[in-house]
């Protein structure tokens, strides 16, 4: 079982979606992975109780990390970890997503809307 550094364990679709980040050729910054794990291990057990697949996981947790950075105004310098791990689960949400093919114009279509939303 993948750990984040806080020590919470993973459970569900978030340890899914580690893994296949972890699985990855290129491995990332180990920063950014640690955030990542974070934002994962945080999710809300509503979040995390839904089934969805790698990508729809890491798509939520990419938005609630941009709601989060959003509604506490944190778009500045000191906020760059985060905003880059916001990113982060984006861009991986799309590369899980388009391993899968199916319904990807769809799938960004929906992603597109949800994330305008979160500007209000």
């Amino acid at each position: 079982m993948h750990t984040p550094a806080a020590g919470v364990p993973l459970v569900g679709s978030a340890q899914a979606a580690l893994a296949w980040l972890d699985a990855r050729a290129e491995p990332m910054p180990a920063a950014l992975r640690e955030r990542l794990a974070q934002t994962l291990a945080a999710l809300t057990p509503a979040a995390e109780a839904a089934p969805r697949g790698v990508h729809e996981t890491l798509l939520v947790a990419g938005e609630a990390m941009l709601a989060r950075l959003l509604n506490h105004n944190r778009t500045a310098r000191e906020a760059a970890l985060d905003l880059l791990a916001a990113d982060a689960f984006v861009t991986y949400a799309f590369e899980a997503a388009a391993e899968d093919g199916a319904g990807i114009a769809e799938r960004a279509r929906k992603a597109m809307v949800q994330i305008a939303a979160l500007g209000g």
